[in-house]
């Protein structure tokens, strides 16, 4: 029991000046930084590369992101869950980026079978490496500690320092000079960020080390076989994106499984924990609308940006890409001291009230975007109106991401943080691949006898979606506020 006991406090590092935080977020910081240079700054050139250089159709090239952006989000799912029972939190984040590494790298081969089997890797290291670093951040805190969600914001931030530079970089690489000079760029860096962690990792003591080795039957074999899974598993990545179509087929009916055992779960505990775990569900569940309309931003939107946008000579997969997170960059830490400042004056809004807002910021971002039609110069719409509409979409992500990943931490039992966390990502999924068919809706005809090439004529397709978008989050944010107080009282002492 002492040994039990022992380990258990080991679990948190603390900053005994309550005004700071644990020097080990700037390691798992930096990690994330290089992580999500990579990823954004593949991101910025995917549906691009796909419309421009593939050929692929405005549908195909959606439904494929969608598909592609929906399996990086479900497999975290299983990540968290090898890592809570098998392979602990680093050693995930090490492979996950390794494997993530090689991905980038087999972009930057200019062939399309080589197109797949990279987006196949990035998935497969992407399901290992993202909730685990996110769980370790959680634990550098004590329960209950008010720096929490400002550290999240931090750790935030980090996601989009990251996110900024990859965009510019690797977007106008990519778009402006070979497009594989952009994915291999996005490889050189995912491999500094692994670099870093492995270095830094033993400043993190027994935060996110495996669970010891006779709590495990065949422990060695397991340990080999969580590694030999992140290369197996790629073919079959690889056979989903060329079969994109059965996604759908497929991933509703996992949700449905995956919520009813995350559900059994929490029937099991007490009370309390059950009722702060059905919490995190019901907000979980909503999440998943606002990715769905949030991240348009890797697909339609890129589209948009590119043919009804003006974007004064620069390039749109670099500005589109970049002009979220260089908000974030902005309003990242007067957001964290914001929220630590309401906490000491007990003003600060609840999580589910957040998230409420959140969407009614989302809604009017896109009607923002629709504005700008209303002054457009034969059908391209000024910086200034898609300027002014992400800047609201990007205060309202903040609203919800760096809220949601901490209410995790702070509403699911310690044993399962790293499934609840999966299970958050999971929601993402489904938000992905909504995103694909919503971003499908707003295809420009190019197949066939009827094609539309016009800025008037696209500019028509892309204001009615974003119209119904609107509408859609207002929606939303009435549900989640007429649900906020049953959800504050289900939080109990959780703020």
């Amino acid at each position: 029991m002492a040994n039990t006991a022992q380990q258990n406090t080991e679990e948190f590092y603390f900053s005994d000046n309550t005004k700071g935080h644990p020097k080990q977020l700037a390691l798992l910081f930096m990690t994330e930084m290089w992580e999500r240079f990579s990823f954004y700054g593949m991101r910025a050139l995917l549906i691009l590369y796909m419309v421009s250089q593939l050929q692929y159709s405005d549908e195909k090239g959606n439904l494929v992101y969608g598909s592609y952006q929906a399996l990086v989000y479900t497999m975290p799912l299983f990540g968290g869950l090898i890592a809570d029972k098998i392979f602990g939190f680093r050693r995930s984040v090490v492979l996950g980026g390794l494997l993530m590494a090689i991905g980038h790298l087999i972009l930057a081969i200019p062939e399309e079978h080589t197109f797949y089997i990279g987006l196949g890797f990035l998935i497969s290291g992407n399901g290992f490496f993202k909730p685990n670093i996110s769980s370790m951040v959680g634990r550098l805190y004590r329960p209950g500690d008010s720096r929490r969600d400002a550290g999240f914001s931090i750790f935030y931030l980090g996601i989009n320092v990251g996110a900024f530079m990859g965009g510019l970089a690797c977007g106008y690489l990519g778009q402006k000079v070979n497009w594989h000079y952009g994915f291999g760029l996005a490889g050189i860096f995912m491999v500094l960020g692994l670099v870093i962690f492995i270095i830094g990792q033993k400043s993190l003591g027994h935060i996110g080390i495996a669970p010891p080795a006779e709590t495990i039957k065949n422990y060695k074999q397991k340990q080999i076989g969580v590694v030999v899974l992140g290369f197996l598993q790629v073919p079959i990545f690889v056979l989903l994106l060329l079969n994109y179509k059965l996604m759908g087929y497929l991933l509703l009916p996992f949700c449905i499984l995956a919520i009813i055992w995350v559900l059994i779960i929490a029937l099991k505990q007490d009370k309390v924990a059950r009722q702060k775990m059905l919490t995190a569900m019901v907000l979980i569940f909503f999440s998943t609308f606002f990715w769905a309309f949030y991240e348009q931003g890797g697909g339609s939107l890129n589209l948009f940006a590119d043919r009804n946008v003006d974007m004064l000579g620069m390039s749109s997969a670099a500005i589109n890409n970049s002009i979220n997170p260089f908000y974030i960059l902005l309003l990242t830490f007067p957001m964290a001291w914001l929220w630590v400042t309401l906490s000491k004056k007990n003003m600060n809004p609840s999580t589910p009230a957040k998230f409420g807002i959140a969407f009614i910021l989302l809604g009017i971002g896109y009607y923002v975007f629709v504005s700008g039609g209303f002054f457009s110069n034969e059908g391209m719409v000024n910086l200034g109106f898609f300027a002014g509409g992400y800047m609201l979409i990007t205060i309202g992500e903040l609203f919800i991401s760096p809220i949601g990943l901490s209410m995790i931490t702070k509403l699911s039992p310690e044993k399962y943080t790293g499934m609840m966390m999966g299970f958050w990502f999971l929601a993402s999924a489904m938000g992905q691949y909504l995103a694909g068919i919503i971003g499908s809706l707003m295809a420009v005809p190019s197949e066939g006898g009827n094609k539309i090439f016009t800025s008037i004529d696209t500019l028509g397709i892309y204001s009615s979606v974003f119209t119904k978008i609107t509408i859609a989050s207002i929606i939303v944010a009435i549900i989640l506020f007429a649900f906020t107080p049953l959800l504050k009282r289900w939080m109990h002492d959780v703020k």
